[in-house]
């Protein structure tokens, strides 16, 4: 019994600090709380400075910073939310948002976003976080998938560099792949320890889609040709040409670095904010460039799922937080941002900025794909997560290690990918 109440008691000591922050009775201040996920030393230091110029200037709100983990991120949260303790101002990835838009969590914000803010970021983008009729996010970081490349191995080879303007095609990129390789060496290594979104994402240059909402709004899954092409492509530069390495499968982006900086693969497919990394720890002398990924019919299009700053609906304060966030994200400031994590912002006006359009660490190469960059397939399906877990992660894995084919392939997704779609749509 006394365990009981002592939990209890600390239960609501919980709730009471969690609620406790909205209001100081004595100065009538607003405290809102911004739980930020980044974790980059840069990144973490430009929300701090922003959120101390805020507090400088708006002496009636106070934001308090609150550090989150990405790890944790989804488990925290849906706790916070069970509990009523959620932060006031959100920050997330909009390919996360969906149960929680749908099950009542964040705030629509469209009554809430000021003109400057809606106009200023792309309707593309404003999609990612687009739920039903409702807006829950604001998307103002995204990530293009690109291609590093060893600039020396790539120049004595006399192939032809692609370019915004001038990408390879899927076919060229395969042959190119095998032209670098041999002698141990590889052209290309695939980190695709999360093998999902990064074939979905790529798979929208070449028309694939894969999901599909039929007209009374269910969703159901279909692997056409155009689905076939990206999976087929890393197939068989590991299966049939060898011009992948295998070994790199089971691999996430930073394990290949290694084998990369030491003449292992020509090129590694990451996403933009690896630069980072690369820039940090490449050997000295090693040229490295970031080239665009290959385009396909639909050319460079791209999906990505931006990260994203969302408003709890339990919050008292929802106009207060709308006001931050259209802080934190005018053009300047949104530049701060993507410079620390090394990403690009989504707004057109931060986009022009000259420090995004260098060839310093090839920012201008990946600010010219900003323009191709579309909503993520799964973006609002929902059961997504236990479809990629249970069923699209082991059967890309074994398809892509040549365990099985594609027949297979396309049965296993599509198939079991559709009972396990339909529970959420009953």
């Amino acid at each position: 019994m006394r365990r009981r109440w002592i939990t209890a008691l600390v239960a609501l000591g919980l709730l009471l600090a969690g609620c406790s922050s909205d209001t100081d009775g004595s100065s009538g201040r607003i405290t809102l709380r911004f739980q930020s996920l980044a974790w980059q030393e840069e990144s973490i230091a430009a929300n701090k400075e922003l959120v101390k110029e805020w507090n400088a200037t708006h002496p009636a709100v106070k934001v308090e910073y609150v550090q989150g983990s990405w790890d944790s991120a989804h488990d925290q949260l849906l706790t916070s939310f069970e509990g009523g303790e959620a932060p006031d101002v959100i920050h997330d990835a909009s390919d996360d948002l969906a149960d929680f838009a749908y099950g009542g969590s964040l705030a629509d914000l469209r009554e809430l976003l000021p003109a400057r803010l809606t106009s200023d970021i792309p309707q593309r983008s404003w999609q990612t976080a687009t739920f039903g009729d409702g807006i829950y996010g604001v998307p103002f970081l995204q990530e293009p998938r690109v291609l590093i490349a060893n600039a020396t191995w790539l120049k004595k080879s006399g192939v032809r560099i692609p370019t915004p303007e001038r990408p390879w095609t899927w076919d060229e990129f395969r042959r190119i792949a095998d032209q670098l390789s041999g002698k141990g060496r590889y052209g290309v290594a695939w980190p695709l320890k999360e093998p999902v979104s990064a074939t979905l994402n790529l798979s929208l240059s070449t028309g694939g889609q894969l999901f599909h909402r039929g007209a009374d709004g269910k969703v159901t899954v279909r692997f056409d040709a155009a689905d076939a092409v990206v999976p087929r492509t890393v197939h068989d530069e590991v299966n049939a040409d060898g011009s992948a390495s295998g070994s790199t499968l089971g691999m996430g982006g930073s394990d290949t670095l290694p084998g990369f900086f030491g003449g292992k693969y020509a090129m590694v497919p990451l996403g933009f904010s690896y630069r980072q990394q690369i820039a940090q720890q490449a050997p000295k002398g090693f040229e490295w460039q970031v080239l665009p990924a290959p385009a396909g019919a639909d050319g460079l299009a791209q999906g990505v799922s931006p990260q994203t700053l969302s408003v709890a609906a339990d919050s008292p304060h929802k106009k207060e937080a709308v006001e931050f966030i259209d802080f934190l994200l005018r053009p300047k400031n949104m530049v701060r941002l993507a410079l620390g994590d090394w990403m690009l912002p989504t707004g057109t006006e931060a986009l022009k900025d000259p420090a995004l359009n260098t060839t310093k660490d090839d920012w201008a190469t990946g600010t010219a794909l900003a323009a191709h960059l579309r909503s993520a397939p799964a973006q609002s399906v929902r059961g997504y997560p236990e479809w990629k877990d249970k069923v699209a992660t082991p059967a890309f894995q074994e398809y892509y290690s040549g365990a099985i084919g594609l027949a297979e392939l396309r049965k296993r997704l599509v198939k079991d990918g559709d009972l396990v779609l339909a529970r959420y749509q009953r």
